[in-house]
Order: C-alpha cells, then sequence, then structure tokens
C-alpha cells in the first residue's frame, strides 16, 4: 500500500465514525503494536482533547508558546503528582482559564492544534491498522471547554497527510530533530547569514514541529526546504527526548482561603435574534443578575457547558440546531440535569408545548418578550429577591499556577 491510500476504511476508522453517530461520552483508547499510545476524549459525540504520542510535554510547551504566549510554562508550580494523570495537559488549560490567565479562543485553537497533531501522528505511526483500539464509556471530561467536530478533524488530518507526502516527506516523522552533520559541505551552499540560522537552529535539540513554531511558518515549507540537504547528507534527522516540565516540591502549608462574596445568578440567553438578547440582558442587568448571550447555536453546548448558568432562555427556532436538540443534549449533562431551561417561542401551540417537555424543557414562554413576563419566570426558579444564590465552582485539582 502506498502512502498517499494509507487512509482506508478499517477498525480505527471505523471506530471515530461510531463515537460521532453514537453521541459517545467516554473515551476512545488506542495502542500501536510498537507501544504508542493515544487517547481521544467524547463528550456527546464530539472530540473535547486529545492526548499521548511521542512528546506531549514538547506538543504542550510548542502550543503553549504558540497560542498562550502569555503564560512562562517554567513558572507554572507544580506537583508530581499534577502531571501523572493522562489529562494533566488539560487540567493545567482549565485551571489557566479558571484564573483568567488564558481566553476560550486560546484554548479551542489549543485543542485543535493538540487533536490534528495526535491524528496525524496516529496515521503516520499505525497507517490506521497496526493499533488496537477500545472504547471506555467512562465521562471523564465533565465540563469541557471545547469541542471539534472529529468529522471535520479526519478531513482536515486527511488533506494533510496528503499534503506531507506529495512534499515527499512521507517517510519523515514531524518529531524528529534535524542536526547538521557536514557543516563545512553547507558552508559552501549556502549564504553567511543563512549558514549561521542553519547552526544556531539545526542542532539536533528543537524537532521539525519545534522548529516551524519557533519560526513562524509551516512545517510543510520547513522541512521541505531541508529536504535537498536531508537527502545530501548533510543534515540528519534524529531521534530526541521528550522535555518534561519541572515539577516543584511542595511544602503543605495549608492558608486560608478568603470568604468568597455571594454572587447573583446568571441567567444565559440562546437566541439568534440580536434584539432578543439585548431586551433579555437590559431586564437582568437592571434586576441585579448576571446574563450572557448566545447568538450561534453551534457555540451554545461549549459556552454553556463552560459557564453553567443557573438559568437559560432558549430559542425554538434557530439555524443549524433548534432549542429542542440543544435541550436534549444538555440534559444528558449531569450538570444541566436540574437547571431550569425556558424555550422562547413566538407559537404558543400546544405540541410545541409538549415536544418541550418531553426534551426536557422546565418552562414555555412566548415571544414578545416583557419585564413583568420574564421576571415572573425568573422568581419562579431562581430565588431573586433573597439573598444571591452562590453556585459552586470547585478546583478538583491541587495544582497551584502562579503567574
Amino acid at each position: 500500500m502506498s502512502h498517499q491510500d494509507m487512509m482506508i476504511s478499517n477498525n480505527i476508522l471505523h471506530e471515530f465514525k461510531t463515537c460521532t453517530q453514537l453521541q459517545y461520552n467516554g473515551y476512545l483508547n488506542i495502542k500501536s503494536t510498537k507501544g504508542h499510545k493515544w487517547i481521544f476524549y467524547y463528550r456527546l459525540g464530539r472530540i473535547v482533547w486529545a492526548t499521548g504520542g511521542s512528546h506531549p510535554f514538547r506538543r504542550w510547551r510548542r502550543n503553549m508558546a504558540q497560542y498562550c504566549p502569555q503564560i512562562d510554562v517554567d513558572k507554572l508550580n507544580l506537583r508530581k503528582e499534577d502531571i501523572e494523570i493522562d489529562y494533566w495537559d488539560y487540567r493545567i488549560l482549565e485551571i489557566l482559564y479558571k484564573r483568567q490567565k488564558i481566553q476560550r479562543e486560546q484554548i479551542h485553537a489549543f485543542v485543535e492544534n493538540t487533536v490534528a497533531e495526535l491524528l496525524f501522528d496516529l496515521a503516520q505511526q499505525t497507517n490506521f491498522v497496526s493499533a488496537s483500539c477500545d472504547r471506555i464509556q467512562e465521562v471523564v471530561l465533565e465540563t469541557p471547554m471545547s469541542f471539534t467536530s472529529a468529522n471535520v478533524s479526519m478531513k482536515q488530518m486527511q488533506d494533510e497527510w496528503k499534503t506531507w507526502s506529495e512534499a515527499g516527506l512521507a517517510n519523515f516523522s514531524p518529531d524528529l530533530a534535524p542536526i547538521l552533520r557536514k557543516a563545512e559541505q553547507l558552508q559552501k551552499q549556502v549564504s553567511e547569514s543563512v549558514y549561521k540560522n542553519f547552526v544556531s537552529l539545526i542542532n539536533g535539540k528543537y524537532t521539525l514541529r519545534d522548529l516551524a513554531a519557533r519560526m513562524k511558518q509551516g512545517i510543510v515549507p520547513v522541512t521541505r526546504s531541508l529536504l535537498p540537504y536531508i537527502l545530501k547528507g548533510i543534515i540528519e534527522l534524529v531521534e530526541v527526548p521528550d522535555l518534561p516540565l519541572s515539577v516543584a516540591t511542595v511544602k503543605h502549608n495549608p492558608v486560608s482561603s478568603p470568604v468568597q462574596k455571594p454572587t447573583a445568578p446568571l441567567v444565559a440567553c440562546v437566541d439568534d435574534s440580536p434584539q432578543i438578547c439585548k431586551i433579555l440582558e437590559e431586564i437582568m442587568v437592571s434586576h441585579g443578575l448576571r446574563f450572557i448571550k448566545i447568538q450561534d447555536a453551534v457555540q451554545a453546548l461549549p459556552t454553556l457547558i463552560q459557564d453553567k448558568p443557573d438559568l437559560i432562555f432558549l430559542d425554538l427556532v434557530m439555524p443549524v440546531a433548534n432549542g429542542y436538540e440543544i435541550c436534549t443534549q444538555l440534559r444528558r449533562i449531569s450538570a444541566f440535569s436540574n437547571t431550569p431551561v425556558i424555550i422562547l417561542t413566538g407559537n404558543d401551540g400546544l405540541l410545541d408545548r409538549v415536544r418541550a417537555k418531553v426534551v426536557g424543557a422546565t418552562d414555555f414562554m412566548t415571544k414578545p418578550v416583557s419585564s413583568d413576563k420574564v421576571m415572573s419566570v425568573v422568581r419562579k426558579y431562581l430565588p431573586v429577591q433573597a439573598q444571591p444564590q452562590t453556585k459552586k465552582r470547585l478546583d478538583r485539582t491541587h495544582l497551584k499556577v502562579c503567574h
């Protein structure tokens, strides 16, 4: 089989497709015959994180430098047990986000690139055939920060592999590091400035992926530019070890936590109408409530999972995903099993009301909205008049991040 034809239908590709079709919750554990391991974490049939591969620490460092440059990874105060769990990398991102050190957009880019790299490595190292695959239906990441379509990721991976192969690079792993072997011969072939760059960067310390990130270029053009020198033996590609994060010795000195002030309940509105969102926002804010608006139905689920509102207004008719579908998915998540979900609609039909109940909606409100109507519903399900209820959001990790 040629490298260009490697993307065939087989057991592993079938597993990815099955997880999507079943809206799978759990993780996919893949092991190659050579001992390599990859884990893809799923929530509602979408990939929310992936770990494993040859250089998990290098990859995490590289992505942090690229997508979260404001964070100095060498100043993260980590304990040994913090990096021993399979999803240590995800957990650090989660803590940084909760402490407002990084933004959601940064996490989404980080996750997408991580998944793309691991799928590429999986394709190259296993040919999607020589590996075992196990589905473990255990939800590890209860509240994921980003969702990635497995189908889209697989298509991107196939396109990237095709580009990599057509560039003549199929036999080279992007995790190999170039090292200069014949400096004098190279010096005769390139300018002095190019030679100095080669000497400083092509030293066996940086993988091809590391180099591309440092040079802010795509990995294909960077590797292709080195290919003539690799074929002549001037540069050699060698295996390099991973670069683990430093682990600090933590002294257990209990520190009393500051008393948190009660937080006003958070109300979310999922509606593609800017006017509805604006009206609801004005009503909520004027009554001392916090408010978030979500006008893109595709982003509704990940945003709600991350922010965990105390009450949700959900429009019934939206492009791509309607309110019934979103409500059904929310009720499958334990964190939202008891969250009040109020369906918004311009049609007060009996069929709509019955269907809303079937998918788990708490109540039903017709448009147009008014302050009295909205607050009547809010007071019915939230303690607005009383002391604002504090919603517990606990860090389930002892990881300490200093910046």
